[in-house]
């Protein structure tokens, strides 16, 4: 009898216990989220380019930056070296990372300002916040937004715009449009580095007086210890920082900070452009002194969010990204504008990557693009089942882990678009796709259009033979490399369904019928 008493005991201890752990097979715990995204940060300008074992990984020699921060983050990280933004100016590249589409889906194919109501987010898109709100986790935003037509709807002032320029720029995002983020710090655009202005939740707007990357990873560690309850300590986090700077102005100390211009206010221009591709001569020469100053400080603020990861102990459990909206040109090719085109100062990006689970840093060449980002991370997140439909990226979720090189695309699509028809108070109705153009691994081409949509101009560069982009080459219709480029632009032009498909574009150059 003490023997069936004795064993009755263990049977129940041993069922009770694995009811109260529930632990046989433990849920793991979901990954968090720290998507990190300065603007107008070119992808040369980091120092880790000219460090051991990333020689030739761009071709290109690496900018003279310091960057301690993103250095050491890059040796535990992926490093993609062919990111680009596929529209490389602030709004559109910003439509895309949060629906996952091109621009002439996600309802931004502009930057955004109060002239044009044709170019804001689209209020019923599935956006990456959405989901990731959906998913339980607690979502958060602080920076440039850049995403909505700014409306005279000042939560101080109502009736007013809360921007004073016409057009007006700066925008308030109110809560019902902000796509699942919970925890708001943020505002539309405003180009003044150490007066910045924020919203919170409630429309409050606080102007700190602080050099905005400071106060902005201020406000994010503020947010990471849960200091004012912000958030649910019990669910994980997605929070993601666009800082402005190194994005223009950088004239002078009211544009960064005095410590990191010290780095730079010494050197030669020349010693500061190294780029064979630069001119000197330009006036926009002398201000790269403060646009890498803006890089260093940005990278400092960058390594504050990383330690205090750390110190959570949340860093391993955390996939972290670092990357931009758009590059800069910084006097490369003599243009005076930082984005908007297709050489790779402008539309490639920095984009490095650590997720949970990843076993050592590398270098990889995948060509990702812009609306590639929400449905990879996604992916990495282990949430690809909740992927919205409308989603026309891709997840390369198992190239990035380096589990299969299947779906490498050898490609990726440039779009540039202007203003289109205005109606008779001046708005912007809509936009006219002057230029398209793919990028390869070994070629980079562009094709622009007039308003008659006739050819007006080419550019064509072999990016082995000059990864400087400084020998335009001659674009002939019967060209074999030509013609595979094109190809590749069909393929992209279609799977976005691009004006150029849809109105089949310079048909007497390009094959619509063509398909890869």
């Amino acid at each position: 009898m003490k023997f069936k008493i004795k064993n009755s005991w263990i049977i129940v201890c041993y069922t009770v216990g694995i009811l109260l752990c529930g632990c046989s097979n433990p849920e793991p715990a979901k990954p968090n989220l720290v998507y990190i995204f300065p603007d107008q940060f070119r992808k040369q300008a980091m120092g880790f380019w000219e460090k051991p074992g990333y020689e030739n990984a761009i071709r290109t020699i690496g900018d003279p930056v310091e960057t301690p921060e993103l250095d050491r983050f890059a040796n535990e990280a992926v490093v993609l070296t062919n990111m680009v933004s596929n529209a490389p100016i602030c709004s559109p590249h910003r439509g895309s990372l949060l629906t996952g589409m091109f621009p002439g889906a996600s309802g931004v194919p502009l930057n955004c300002n109060s002239n044009r109501p044709v170019s804001s987010l689209r209020k019923d898109a599935v956006c990456f916040s959405d989901v990731l709100d959906q998913q339980g986790y607690n979502t958060a935003y602080f920076g440039k937004w850049h995403l909505d037509y700014p409306k005279p709807n000042d939560p101080i002032n109502p009736g007013n715009y809360v921007d004073p320029r016409t057009p007006a720029w700066d925008a308030y995002t109110p809560e019902e449009d902000r796509h699942g983020f919970q925890h708001w710090y943020s505002y539309g655009t405003w180009d003044v580095h150490k007066d910045p202005h924020y919203y919170n939740n409630q429309g409050q707007r606080t102007e700190p007086k602080e050099w905005s990357p400071k106060h902005e990873a201020n406000q994010v560690i503020a947010y990471l210890k849960n200091e004012k309850g912000q958030r649910d300590p019990e669910k994980p986090f997605a929070v993601f920082v666009s800082m402005n700077p190194p994005h223009n102005p950088y004239n002078s100390l009211n544009d960064c900070e005095e410590k990191d211009y010290n780095l730079y206010k010494d050197k030669l221009t020349k010693e500061l452009l190294v780029r064979p591709n630069a001119d000197l001569e330009m006036d926009k020469a002398r201000k790269a002194a403060f646009y890498f100053a803006n890089v260093t400080g940005v990278s400092r603020e960058f390594g504050r969010i990383i330690d205090q990861l750390k110190n959570m102990g949340e860093y391993e459990n955390t996939v972290i990204v670092f990357t931009s909206d758009h590059g800069e040109t910084m006097c490369s090719h003599g243009i005076n504008d930082p984005k908007n085109n297709i050489y790779t100062e402008a539309f490639d990006v920095p984009f490095l990557i650590r997720y949970p689970g990843l076993k050592a840093h590398r270098l990889d060449d995948l060509i990702m693009g812009s609306p590639d980002i929400m449905p990879t991370l996604l992916g990495v997140m282990g949430l690809q089942d909740f992927i919205p439909t409308e989603v026309q990226g891709t997840n390369y979720t198992r190239v990035l882990k380096g589990e299969s090189d299947k779906n490498r695309p050898k490609s990726a699509l440039y779009i540039r678009n202007i203003d289109g028809q205005k109606d008779s108070s001046g708005k912007v109705i809509d936009y006219f796709p002057v230029a398209r153009g793919v990028k390869t691994h070994s070629y980079t081409i562009e094709l622009q259009i007039d308003s008659n949509q006739k050819l007006v101009g080419t550019k064509f560069f072999n990016d082995i033979d000059d990864p400087y982009q400084m020998n335009n080459l001659p674009v002939k219709s019967d060209d074999p490399v030509v013609i595979g480029l094109l190809k590749e632009m069909v393929y992209w032009l279609k799977k976005s369904d691009d004006p150029w498909y849809q109105q089949k574009i310079l048909s007497d150059w390009i094959d619509y019928k063509t398909d890869l």
